[in-house]
């Protein structure tokens, strides 16, 4: 039997979601109907008091509804080490609150379990971590340095410029060599961005599609496929992106037999990775997404098979 009764969710409000699309959301429902006791909370919310993680929570419940999809009941001060799960899925951007967050968290890590787990998530930047696989990776630099920039360019003609800890394709440029808003875009990121940028070669099979890949305790468990629209150099959906179903080639085999081991070792229970071609762009796993798209393509459904990698931890842990 699943060791487990509550749960808690840290994430934007659930009032915001979009319900079509939204992971949490559907992670959220197989919890319910699994029995759990759902509990919704703001990250805003956490407080460290004399060495305890309380959080203001209000008991959740949900249907897949759109415009009536969930139930709030009354907010309530909680220890949150008296959960037994806690989801961590609020959205970046991948900042000093969120990584605070993470520090609070890990306090009650793992006799909570947090997914994914805080200090792992801290420790592994999305477009950093990966940069541990580089020769799975297209030519790739990270820097503030303008000089190594046009350099890169230089060698690689068309690059893809983007902040290093942004999401959602906010702030992803596509430049080619001869682009006379190159200097421009370099005085912009300066003006915006305090940390370095990081700069990839321009990968013409992304017209193709950007391929979202779910694995779930280090093992594959669905894709997608994500072709950008016309006017648009980026895939992601809520810029016009359209999805279609997909499956695994042989280098994107792989790709997930290699970084397996390494999200395993972390405590990674869910994560997304996006592959371009023959390469690997980013590992995502603050807050992966593309879990309802699977299903409805009639792939597996990854919210279960998640919730069966977390009771299975729990029940290892006693």
């Amino acid at each position: 039997m699943p060791n487990i009764k509550n749960v808690a969710v840290q994430m934007d409000h659930i009032s915001t979601v979009k319900i079509a699309g939204d992971s949490t959301f559907a992670m959220s429902l197989e919890a319910q109907a699994r029995g759990y006791n759902l509990f919704h909370y703001t990250p805003d919310r956490l407080s460290l008091r004399d060495g305890k993680i309380f959080a203001a929570v209000e008991p959740m419940t949900l249907r897949d509804v759109e415009g009536d999809h969930y139930t709030l009941g009354a907010s309530e001060r909680v220890d949150l080490s008296t959960m037994d799960v806690v989801l961590l899925r609020q959205d970046p951007p991948f900042d000093m609150a969120y990584i605070t967050s993470t520090h609070l968290l890990e306090r009650i890590h793992p006799k909570t379990l947090v997914v994914n787990d805080p200090a792992w998530v801290r420790n592994s930047p999305e477009k950093i971590f990966v940069t541990e696989f580089a020769d799975l990776m297209p030519p790739t630099l990270i820097t503030k340095d303008v000089g190594e920039i046009r350099r890169f360019r230089e060698e690689m003609g068309d690059i893809i410029l983007k902040p290093l800890y942004g999401n959602g394709g906010a702030g992803v440029f596509h430049s080619t060599r001869d682009d006379r808003n190159f200097t421009s875009l370099l005085e912009m990121f300066a003006q915006m961005f305090r940390e370095p940028y990081i700069a990839q070669a321009y990968l013409p099979a992304v017209r193709k599609g950007d391929k979202r890949i779910i694995l779930v305790d280090g093992e594959f468990a669905g894709a997608i496929n994500r072709v950008p629209a016309e006017t648009d150099s980026r895939s992601n959906m809520h810029v016009g992106g359209r999805a279609e179903p997909a499956g695994l080639t042989a280098r994107e085999e792989e790709i997930c037999a290699r970084i397996g081991p390494a999200l395993k070792e972390r405590g990674f229970i869910l994560v997304g990775i996006d592959v371009i071609g023959d390469y690997m762009t980013e590992i995502n796993v603050t807050s992966p997404t593309g879990i309802r798209e699977v299903k409805k393509f009639g792939g597996a459904d990854i919210a279960a098979l998640m919730w069966d990698a977390i009771e299975n931890k729990r029940n290892q842990a006693g």
